[in-house]
């Protein structure tokens, strides 16, 4: 229903919001009805915060092991509610399971294109994912997109809700600095959803997806995730979003052209981005409402918890 809501054009000269929801099949009420968000407990926060280190840690694990996690760290809490939380923090295990990513039933999944293949220079692969970004008195959620064979981030957003949007947005930010010959992601409905998967094919870009329940088709990305919390997020403690929004912004910053990674022999990824037979593009010009490039008053809002 919640899909269906999203296709509704509400200033449609010529077809009616009455004559929309009968064609989609969908009550006119729910056009204008907004589910009533409970309001989140500050044990709610905590506990998922700890749900958050503790999957970054072990991505593989499902909510029967995060319970029992939880249980062992003295946390009353019974399965159920972990399965409910982590929902809402978009987290699920990366392996076979009840637990993998599901797309949407009507997106189109694309195959796997990286197996076996020998990734040799800048902007042949890229990829993206979403994670989960703890606050004090909330939380936001971060898309980036990575260059495979650089580990240089080329893009960033941050927001409040799962939705396709903002996923969007990031690859828009990302297309500025050239174009992949493959892109990789997940299978979430994100990803699978037209808007993106048009885009990409509109700049002839091939379109690869994970496979269900293979924790390594995406392991770039998944390292990135725990590296950012590690060495950003979780010492950041951050207040709110715009906090997030400038903390995050000076550690990409750092990560592109400070941090110097074994595997790209003490390189940083900027200088592996870059070296190559042209003259490296000038940066993309600064968003003014904030580091992600997203209103600094949207990172704001608090996320309530159903």
């Amino acid at each position: 229903m919640e899909e269906k809501r999203r296709w509704i054009e509400w200033n449609q000269q010529r077809i009616s919001v009455a004559r929309q929801c009968e064609l989609l099949s969908l009550a006119r009420s729910s056009c204008y009805y907004e589910p009533r968000r409970s309001q989140p407990t500050p044990e709610n926060f905590r506990l998922m915060r700890e749900i958050d280190r503790i999957y970054t840690k072990w991505p593989f694990y499902g909510s029967p092991r995060i319970t029992d996690e939880l249980r062992g760290r003295e946390w009353r809490v019974n399965e159920k509610r972990v399965a409910r939380l982590m929902r809402v923090m978009g987290l699920q295990a990366i392996v076979p399971g009840p637990h993998t990513s599901r797309p949407h039933p009507q997106h189109k999944v694309y195959p796997y294109l990286l197996r076996d293949l020998e990734i040799a220079r800048a902007d042949h692969v890229w990829c993206s994912d979403v994670t989960y970004i703890p606050m004090r008195r909330g939380f936001l959620y971060l898309a980036a997109v990575m260059d495979w064979y650089s580990r240089y981030v080329l893009a960033w957003e941050l927001s409040n809700s799962l939705e396709t949007t903002f996923c969007l947005a990031t690859l828009e930010k990302a297309l500025r600095w050239g174009r992949p010959s493959i892109f990789n992601t997940d299978q979430g409905a994100q990803f699978t959803s037209d808007a993106f998967t048009q885009r990409l094919l509109s700049a002839g870009i091939q379109i690869s997806m994970d496979g269900k329940g293979r924790a390594l088709d995406n392991i770039f990305v998944e390292r990135l995730w725990r590296t950012v919390k590690y060495e950003e997020v979780y010492p950041g403690d951050y207040v709110d979003g715009i906090a997030a929004s400038k903390g995050l912004g000076r550690y990409f910053s750092f990560y592109n052209r400070r941090r110097r990674h074994q595997a790209l022999e003490r390189k940083t990824p900027a200088e592996v981005y870059f070296d190559r037979n042209r003259p490296p593009l000038p940066p993309p010009p600064s968003p003014p409402r904030g580091a992600g490039g997203s209103p600094l008053l949207e990172h704001s809002r608090r996320i309530s918890i159903a």
